[in-house]
């Protein structure tokens, strides 16, 4: 004698709406951390090129200051040392803090557009090599890490 197996609702089952709003939650939880971390990265990222150009430009004024005995006079947009990156979308406005004297100059780097939300700010470097945010009071500012 044959058997039928009788194919009731139970043995054909998909997702109910509660286990896909779980789903959904979990993804919700798992991107609500994962991106700000992400955003947190990759203005770590920009903010190391800041620093690396402001150093190119410090460098830049010093070579200036060996040839001339002055760093009066410097214009880094024609340098095409004004921004950060060089090429691209703008990240960071390279600028003095003030005008360079003979003998003195403080550099800047004020982020911009997306980078504004990074939590060390406007980056400074003057010709004696003093930085601010205080290495001290923001170590992750300017300490590799």
């Amino acid at each position: 004698m044959k058997q039928f197996h009788y194919r009731g609702a139970r043995s054909i089952r998909g997702f109910t709406l509660i286990e896909l709003m779980v789903v959904v939650a979990i993804i919700g939880i798992l991107v609500g951390i994962a991106v700000p971390a992400y955003q947190d990265s990759v203005r770590k990222s920009r903010r190391g090129q800041a620093k690396a150009d402001l150093a190119e430009v410090a460098q830049a004024m010093e070579r200036r200051y060996t040839v001339e005995n002055r760093y009066t006079g410097a214009d880094l947009a024609a340098m095409r040392m004004n921004q950060s990156p060089k090429d691209g979308e703008a990240r960071y406005r390279i600028s003095f803090v003030g005008a360079p004297t003979d003998s003195t100059f403080t550099l800047s780097a004020q982020p911009v557009g997306g980078q504004v939300g990074d939590k060390c700010g406007t980056l400074t470097l003057s010709n004696t090599g003093a930085k601010t945010p205080d290495a001290q009071t923001m170590p992750e500012c300017w300490n590799l890490q």
